[in-house]
């Protein structure tokens, strides 16, 4: 089974069913074992009737019980080795679906981390919880065709070689017959395929509408919307549990005739084999092992059925997976340096400059709109956007990311202690010398402190049992709102890029503790970039340059105060959000 720290491999990613065959071709000799022991097992299944035929015409009918005692011998010797290969099936199999298993999430995590930021621009996140969820489960269920579907085709050839000895009239019905069976119940893997997809494809959307209502709960219930939302989510799960029907229904009909149709074909051949017998045509040692061969032959066409529904879904899911694994961050094409000293960051379509050392504001009635500006100077999407004289572009990517970042106010906290969840990646201390470690973990400490002041996060850390080796949920649900914001702002700060752009970093907080963030802010960030979104005037009263933003464009430029006096859209703004803090 493949090693947590393994290279899962490079998956095909052309088809479906050229991922579902990638995942059987890693794991080669395992699934030869399957396949082995699934063809052994199965032809020794059908091997107990012919001893079983033998016992009777040699011993039994005659009356010699040394034949007897020997064929029953070699029956109880054929049954307690065929237990031991069914054991070792089980075994080698499941070790198949697990390695399926693994693979597949490795895969998926590492498309996901390989996709970083352009993920949420390209899926949503409840079909990647789905596909994690769901899909990986099925795909890996789906190979089950490579141990007992092998050893189905094998045991089927083996008891038509048997029966050609016995009857060639029952080896022909039998020949026939079983692909018959299997050829009705294609139609029916057809159509759950398509069913299996659009099922897939609505529990990826409620998925994902769960989530955004666990994250907007406390919004919604403030808006008096939760009905509202819960109505049309009672709707959306509704249509989900219909189609779900509908899956049920085909699956249900797979499963019926995967048994019925078998078990009746069985009752046909040991009518005409006991005609046969009745006509003196072959013994009754003989009449018995055909019921025993085509009662063995009810387990592998029961596996095709399965195999044939395992895969038609494990073919829905495969594609699921395949288009996420195509997916592409935007390309890198920049291959200039960046500016060697602060220069300007530009957005031509917006009208946005923002001047190297200065805490500039973008206020918007759209928050949308001033978030697409900083997404474009950022370069999370494409624009005409400069740094300096360079169009951003045209800059390496690695620098772009050493020196600007990105402040989401709804930005991923992740699971662990406070001190990890706020460290960022690369950061003071991570990769000193052990001569260097003691200064750079005094460093690190200091610019902690100095984050944590900035934040007003010192309340969080005193609060918690432990302080900063506090255990902490994923997203840091067992903080309030304004607290995750506040940690969000901590991880900012102590990156300390060149320019820092931020999206509304105190709309969950109180008045009294935004103005104290507001005014702290500017004096630790002193001398170097910062962008802040906002409507916030007690923020707004602390920044050196204000833009306001009308569809998305500059509408005006300068002060707080300047634009209080000049702009009357500001001015209504901007007093509409006094009075909601007021209130």
């Amino acid at each position: 089974m493949i090693d947590a720290y393994e290279d899962p491999g490079t998956p095909d990613s052309r088809s479906g069913g050229r991922y579902l065959w990638w995942l059987v071709a890693r794991q080669p000799r395992r699934c030869a074992a399957g396949a082995m022991f699934g063809s052994v097992w199965m032809v020794l299944l059908a091997a107990t009737p012919y001893l079983m035929a033998r016992a009777i015409d040699d011993g039994l009918e005659p009356g010699d019980m040394g034949a007897l005692a020997l064929w029953s011998g070699a029956l109880f010797t054929v049954g307690a080795f065929n237990s031991w290969l069914s054991i070792m099936r089980h075994r080698t199999m499941t070790r198949v679906r697990m390695d399926a298993n693994f693979r597949t999430v490795k895969v998926v995590v590492g498309q996901a981390v390989r996709l970083g930021a352009w993920l949420p621009r390209q899926m949503g996140a409840g079909e990647v919880v789905t596909i994690g969820v769901g899909d990986v489960q099925t795909i890996s269920q789906s190979l089950t065709v490579v141990g007992p579907g092998v050893g189905a085709v094998v045991a089927y050839l083996a008891v038509a070689v048997l029966l050609v000895s016995v009857s060639p009239l029952i080896a022909a019905v039998v020949l026939l017959g079983i692909p018959v069976i299997v050829l009705l119940v294609g139609p029916l893997l057809g159509r759950l395929q398509g069913s299996e997809t659009e099922y897939r494809e609505r529990q990826g959307v409620l998925t994902a509408r769960i989530g955004d209502l666990a994250g907007g709960l406390r919004v919604l219930a403030g808006l008096g919307g939760k009905t509202l939302v819960a109505d049309a989510f009672r709707r959306d799960s509704q249509r989900l549990r219909e189609q779900g029907y509908r899956v049920g229904a085909v699956t249900s009909w797979v499963q019926a005739l995967g048994i019925g149709l078998p078990t009746l074909f069985l009752a046909v051949v040991t009518w005409l084999a006991a005609r046969l017998a009745a006509q003196g045509d072959i013994t009754v040692g003989q009449l018995v092992s055909v019921y025993g061969y085509v009662a063995v032959l009810v387990g592998p066409v029961s596996f095709w059925v399965e195999c044939g529904y395992q895969i038609s879904r494990g073919l829905v899911c495969a594609r699921r997976v395949v288009r996420f694994l195509r997916l592409e961050p935007m390309p890198d094409t920049g291959t200039r340096d960046a500016p060697s000293e602060p220069s300007a960051l530009y957005d031509p379509e917006s009208g946005v400059r923002v001047l190297p050392g200065r805490l500039t504001a973008l206020v918007a009635e759209h928050p949308a709109d001033a978030t697409t500006i900083l997404d474009r100077l950022a370069r999370y999407t494409p624009s005409n956007a400069t740094w300096g004289d360079t169009r951003l572009d045209e800059i390496a990517l690695n620098q772009i990311r050493r020196r600007i970042l990105l402040a989401d106010h709804e930005a991923d906290l992740f699971a662990g202690t406070l001190q990890d969840m706020i460290r960022p990646v690369g950061g003071a201390g991570n990769c000193a010398t052990s001569h260097d470690r003691p200064a750079a973990a005094t460093q690190h400490n200091t610019a902690l402190q100095t984050a944590l002041h900035t934040a007003a996060a010192e309340d969080i850390v005193q609060a918690l049992p432990d302080g900063l080796n506090t255990h902490m949920a994923a997203q840091a649900r067992n903080l309030s709102g304004g607290q995750r914001q506040r940690i969000r702002l901590v991880r900012a700060l102590l990156a300390d890029p060149e320019i820092l752009l931020t999206v509304e970093p105190t709309s969950a907080l109180d008045a009294h503790t935004e103005a104290t963030v507001a005014d702290r802010l500017g004096e630790a960030r002193h001398g170097r970039t910062t962008v802040v979104t906002t409507t916030s005037p007690l923020v707004l009263d602390c920044t050196d340059t204000v833009h306001y933003l009308v569809d998305g464009k500059v509408a005006a430029s300068g002060s707080h105060h300047e634009l209080l006096g000049t702009t009357p859209g500001y001015r209504a703004l901007v007093a509409r959000d006094t009075e909601e803090t007021v209130r």
